[in-house]
């Protein structure tokens, strides 16, 4: 397991980290996404939205793990079981879902100690990744994963996505 920097601490997510937790899913989608995606899709894709799904989340059963520096959330991830996307079934048991890690906290090593809190090195999984994320996609390959030939454009952000397996 990789080390975090030494002032960030990889823990559980508890039900009192949702706003936390949606900070970082909405700002990591206007810092990654925002050229990718039109005006009109952040009246509706909104703090206030994610909020309230993270609530919802962390008080069912999802298992999700969180970076936390100073009190403060900059980083989430979590696997569940694999999933058909569009046409495509899973083709792994389990499925990194999400991990997002702050722009400032990129290159510190955060990301690669929350994919491996969530997700063992080496371990069989399935992950979805936007084309035109070449960040992400380079992260994933350094960690085994690679693309299967699978895309699918979701029909509500219009973002293309690919398959990476390992």
């Amino acid at each position: 397991m990789s080390a975090a920097p030494t002032s960030v601490a990889i823990r559980p997510a508890t039900a009192d980290d949702a706003s936390g937790c949606a900070f970082v899913h909405h700002a990591s989608w206007v810092e990654t996404y925002s050229a990718l995606l039109p005006a009109e899709h952040w009246e509706s894709d909104t703090l206030e939205r994610r909020t309230a799904t993270w609530r919802r989340w962390l008080a069912g059963e999802l298992t999700v793990t969180v970076a936390e520096e100073g009190g403060r959330i900059v980083g989430i991830a979590f696997v569940n079981a694999g999933r058909p996307v569009g046409a495509h079934p899973p083709v792994r048991d389990r499925e990194l879902w999400l991990l997002y890690v702050l722009a400032a906290h990129h290159g510190t090593g955060v990301g690669q100690a929350l994919l491996d809190a969530v997700l063992p090195p080496g371990a069989s999984a399935q992950l979805w990744v936007a084309e035109d994320n070449p960040r992400a996609r380079r992260f994933y390959r350094r960690n085994g994963f690679r693309p299967d030939g699978a895309r699918d454009v979701d029909a509500q952000s219009g973002i293309a996505s690919v398959r990476c397996v390992r």
